[in-house]
Order: C-alpha cells, then structure tokens, then sequence
C-alpha cells in the first residue's frame, strides 16, 4: 500500500495466547489460581476460560460456569449433571470452533478426562495437574489418561510409578498445601484472640464427641469453619445442641496450629492437619449406598486418610462408618490426649508425612511445564 510515494507493511497484531482452565472443585479453584497467578507472570496477557469458582475470577479467569454449580461429582452427585452438560456442551463448542493454545485440567476426572478427549482431538495439547488418583479410583484409568494427556504434573510421591509405564512425561511438583498451609501468628496469641485459655484443646467436628468430652470441663472445642459452609447454618446447630462450640471463620490454620487435637472429616483437611503437623483422629462416614459403591470402586487403599497413604501405613487413626461413633471418637482422641509419648510420636510421624511431600513451589514447577506447552507445543 502507498501514501504519498512511501510504502507500508501492515501487520496484524499477535493473537494473545489462551488457556483453557477446568477446576471443578473448591480446592482445584484454590491450586488452579495459584497456577495462573504464575503464568501471567510470565505471559501478562494471557487469556483463560473454563470452569473455576471466586478464586480463579480473581486471578482474570472468565468462567463459562461455577464450581459451586458442578462440584461434585461422583460418588456424591445430586442434581449437577443439567450444570455439568451445560459447561461440557460450551467448553467442547470452544474448543471445535477456536481452538485455545493450552487445556490445563485440575483434578475432577469423570468431567476431565471426557474434556480431554476433545482437546485431543482438536490438536490441543493437555497438562493434567493434580492428576486423577488412580492408586485409589480404577487403576486401569491409566491407559485413558495415557491416550487423552500429553503431560501430568502430580503432587503425591508415589504417584509416578503408576503412570510411567505408559505415559512418560510424568513430574512430582510437590503438593500446592504446603505453599498454602501457613501459620500467621503463635498458639498463645490465637488462643487469645478466640477467647481460648492454654488448656487441653481439641476441635472437634462431631457434636456428640463434644459432648462427652466436655464432661469433665477441662477441654474447649472451637469448630475451624471451612469456607464452603454456611456459619449461620453451623452456628444453628451448635444451639440446637446446647454446647459451648465456638465457630470460627478465616482462622483455620492458626487454630489447627494451636490445638492439641483435631478431629477431622476424611479429605484435604487431613493433609492441612499433617503439613501443622498436628495429631488428629480421622472421623469418615456416608450414606450406606454411597458407602457401598464406593468399596466396589476403591481397590487396593488400606486408608482413607491422605497422611496415612503417603506414609504407607497407620500413623494417625481412623474411625470409619459405624465406627464414627461419638463414644469411640471421644475414646481415640481421649488416648491421644492423655498419652503424650503417643502424643509425640505421631508429632514426629507426621513430619515424615510433610518430609514426602516435598517441597514449596508446585504452582511454579506445574506453570514451567505449562509455558514450555505454550511456547512449544506439546514438547
């Protein structure tokens, strides 16, 4: 083109790189954040879309549908699928029609591994992080995984063994928990701050534990709210109950820090207690049909709590359906209290525990693999 005698190349602008992002719970919201916060570090004005929760908008994510709305699937769906299909139709209509540079998915494998199937098939290279659990959730997965995952950032230790045989770029980055599990103040200015005298201290998540181990009024019980749950709806119970529990919010790794005990619900809240390195006693129970589909479904754990089967064996107890009983919760943590060499030992056990884990950075190593994705293809 000229003007005036001169010429002039017209070029057009390079097209901002885009990521598609799926965390289809509220902890792959949390670890899915950190990971873009680190990437547009590198790539400021990088594009991401997908499925995520509050943690992610503020990171810049647009997302076509909220974790609130899908989470969960599983063993514990009810009433998400008209959610869930909505988000997989759109997701998979962006995918087919404009194809994004990257598809990193967060955990939620019965949605994700379906996802990245069409990613695949649209030449979009895939990076799982935080990949499904197949040491405890159908082991033959693996050859799925192999076929629709071009790279797998995993976060427990063992995890590689059981994916190397047929997919080879498999990396351990550390579990994200232990660049989140932070204590902000000491034991005695957090028990000040709720109101809690330097006496024997549990926190319980069980009512009827409470109750009988308050009986000889020498124990106080504040309940670490998770921010998931309603504290009005929580704090309604604890009235109902008649007990002296008080419910806490945004505090919850300075109070497990200066507890002497948890009694925590089966998931991530194990580890948490681990990374504090805080004894605890492990309470898990479902509905009987859930609980029997999922013992068809889980071959080969010997635990259900994460610091046991990073360890490989019982370092902290665990109280299973009928055995999720008050009297034998209020008994395990009334062992643990009043035996401080047990005390001790599963203190040092569960230094062990974040020993294995490795270290800090699994946002940063999981968002290096991610950029070499960006930058070369599937590598």
């Amino acid at each position: 083109m000229s003007d005036g005698g001169a010429s002039r190349a017209w070029r057009v602008p390079a097209r901002p790189r885009r990521l598609l992002l799926v965390a289809g719970e509220a902890s792959g919201d949390l670890h899915g954040a950190d990971l873009v916060r680190v990437l547009r570090a590198s790539v400021p004005d990088l594009e991401v879309f997908g499925v995520g929760g509050e943690r992610l908008r503020e990171a810049g994510m647009e997302t076509v549908a909220d974790v609130g709305q899908v989470a969960t699937m599983g063993l514990k769906a009810t009433g998400r699928l008209r959610a869930l299909w909505h988000a997989y139709r759109t997701l998979t209509r962006r995918l087919r029609a404009d194809p994004p540079d990257l598809c990193v998915l967060i955990d939620f494998p019965e949605f994700n591994l379906r996802l990245a199937r069409v990613a695949k098939r649209a030449g979009v290279p895939v990076l799982y992080y935080i990949g499904p659990q197949v040491w405890a959730w159908r082991r033959g997965r693996v050859r799925k995984i192999a076929r629709r995952v071009d790279r797998l950032a995993v976060v427990f230790p063992f995890e590689p063994a059981l994916y190397t045989p047929r997919l080879a770029k498999v990396e351990f980055v550390g579990h994200p928990l232990l660049d989140r599990v932070r204590v902000t103040r000491g034991r005695a200015e957090t028990l000040a701050a709720h109101g809690l005298s330097e006496i024997d201290y549990l926190l319980p998540p069980l009512l009827d534990a409470v109750r009988r181990l308050g009986q000889d009024g020498g124990l106080q019980f504040p309940l670490a709210l998770a921010h998931t749950l309603s504290a009005d709806e929580v704090r309604r119970r604890v009235r109902a109950a008649d007990l002296d529990v008080a419910v806490i919010e945004d505090d919850t790794y300075n109070l497990i820090a200066a507890a002497d005990l948890a009694l925590v619900s089966s998931g991530t809240a194990t580890l948490e207690c681990a990374l504090l390195e805080r004894p605890m006693v492990i309470v898990y129970r479902l509905g009987p049909l859930s609980y029997g589909l999922g013992r068809l479904l889980v071959r080969g754990v010997r635990f259900i709590g994460m610091p046991n089967i990073v360890a490989g064996r019982e370092v902290v107890p665990e109280l299973l359906q009928r055995q999720a009983t008050g009297p034998r919760i209020a008994a395990a943590a009334r062992a643990l209290l009043d035996d401080r060499a047990r005390h001790a030992a599963m203190i040092e056990d569960l230094r062990d525990v974040r020993r294995r884990l490795g270290r800090g950075g699994a946002a940063g190593r999981a968002a290096a693999i991610a950029l070499e994705m960006l930058e070369g293809g599937r590598g």
